[in-house]
Formats: C-alpha cells, sequence, structure tokens
C-alpha cells in the first residue's frame, strides 16, 4: 500500500489480525528484512511493515530526515489504519524512530523493543564517522553501502552469511543516495533519549548482540539497567534477525 505524505509516495503493509505490532526496519534497510518474522507475528496479531524515507519504495521528503519527521509518518499510517495504539519493535535506526514517536505520543505505544538499538546519541566520535560518509557516498557511493553493510556483521558470521550480505547491499544499491544521505544526517543530528525511554511506563526491551560491532555492548548493557529494560543478550553481530533469528524470535514469545 502507498500514501502520500508531504506529496511524497510512503510505502507499507500489513499482515493479519489482532493487537497491532508496528515493525521499523534500521538504515540501509527495507521492511523486507522482517519477513522472516512476519508468518510466525501475523498469526495472533496485526502486523504493519513500512519503508522509511528514502529506503525501500519510499521516496525522499527532505534533505534531513530526522527521527522526529520519520515518527510522523509512523503516526501518520497509524492514523490511516484507525490503530490507537500499538507495540513497536525498531532495529537499530528504527529503534531512534519509535523512541522519537513515544516521546508525543506515550499513549500510542503499548510496548517498547530495541533490537540492536539505543535511547544514546551519537558520540562525537560517531558524529564524525557520520559526516565523512557523507563524503564517501559522494565519491563512490557503492563502496559506501557494500562497506556499511558488511560492517554491521560479527567479523564471525560475515562468511556464513555472504548470501545474505549480497542480498541487502544489492537491495541498498536501489535506494535514492539523496535519501541516505538523509537519513545519516537524521541519525547524527539526533537527542539522547535516555530518560524517554526511562520514564516509558509500560513493558520495554532490548535485545543486544555479543559481537556488536554498532553497540559495544557492555555500555548498552548499562543504558538498559539504567532505564530498567528487560534485557536479552543473545550472540551475533548488528544483525540478530539475520544472524540469530531463532533466539529473536524465541524471545518475542517469551514477551508475548
Amino acid at each position: 500500500m502507498v500514501f502520500h505524505f508531504k506529496n511524497v509516495p510512503i510505502h507499507f503493509e500489513t499482515f493479519g489480525k489482532g493487537p497491532a505490532i508496528f515493525l521499523l526496519h534500521g538504515f540501509l534497510e527495507s521492511s523486507t528484512m522482517w519477513k522472516p518474522l512476519i508468518p510466525e507475528l501475523s498469526k495472533n496479531n496485526h502486523v504493519i511493515t513500512i519503508d522509511f524515507p528514502g529506503h525501500g519504495k519510499s521516496g525522499v521528503i527532505a534533505e534531513t530526515h530526522s527521527m522526529e519527521l520519520m515518527a510522523e509518518v509512523v503516526n501518520e499510517v497509524l492514523q490511516k489504519l484507525g490503530i490507537s495504539k500499538a507495540t513497536f519493535i525498531g532495529h537499530s535506526m528504527g529503534g531512534y524512530v519509535a523512541l522519537a514517536f513515544a516521546e508525543p505520543f506515550p499513549e500510542k505505544v503499548e510496548r517498547l523493543i530495541l533490537l540492536n538499538s539505543t535511547p544514546m546519541a551519537d558520540s562525537e566520535e560517531r558524529k564524525e564517522n557520520r559526516d565523512r560518509a557523507l563524503k564517501v557516498i559522494d565519491q563512490n557511493p557503492q563502496a559506501y553501502i557494500s562497506m556499511a553493510i558488511g560492517n554491521l556483521f560479527a567479523e564471525s558470521s560475515r562468511e556464513k552469511f555472504a548470501a545474505a550480505i549480497e542480498n541487502l547491499k544489492k537491495e541498498a544499491y536501489s535506494f535514492p543516495m539523496e535519501g541516505i544521505k538523509a537519513a545519516i544526517r537524521g541519525m547524527r543530528d539526533r537527542k539522547d533519549r535516555t530518560e524517554i525511554l526511562k520514564n516509558f511506563n509500560k513493558g520495554k526491551y532490548m535485545i543486544l548482540a555479543e559481537e556488536d560491532p554498532i553497540l559495544p555492548i557492555l555500555e548498552t548493557e548499562k543504558i538498559a539497567e539504567r532505564c530498567g529494560c528487560s534485557l536479552k543478550i543473545i550472540e551475533g553481530g548488528h544483525m540478530s534477525l539475520i544472524e540469530n533469528l531463532n533466539s529473536v524470535t524465541e524471545y518475542l514469545h517469551f514477551i508475548g
């Protein structure tokens, strides 16, 4: 399905019936990343997926796709579907958007599940890396995408998941470069939402991976504890839905 937000097409899909679960993908991904989970989740739930602006089949809205802007798009989908509240599962950047949504709309969030994600803002070093990435994209976009996606996986699993890595790269090569850059700017400039997560008084969960090359496990574990999140640590890298699908699925069953 497609609707227009600020005259730009936004792609979303729905599956099943029951309590709403909104799945929010990460950077250089699209709604297709959730395919392995949808058959199970949609047995007893109304599952919604979206392609964020500048990713998948959705168009580019602005020079910067802030987390707040993408949260607005999410809210628009809920309104169009007539859904008053949902559980949100956000992978990486999707977790940033889920928290940006929970800030103005806590009453619309049934539960928050952050998958390989954090409420923290970028460090100064990470911001500098984002700025470097913007320059690399201008010079050699395919090289940047190839490197960025490969670096999401634990070193120990890159060979095992080589085919999946190539599929992710192939899809990301089709995204508009202005959309990729807009997301990088949005992530670089996002604010710290640790207090938002800490003060969220309904179910909140974090799923972290031991070898995540993006999120240092010890630091993120402390954040989970400080925010009062139920925490699950699993094997693998930043792409837990690919590297450790069984553990993710089992934990989501445990959450219910």
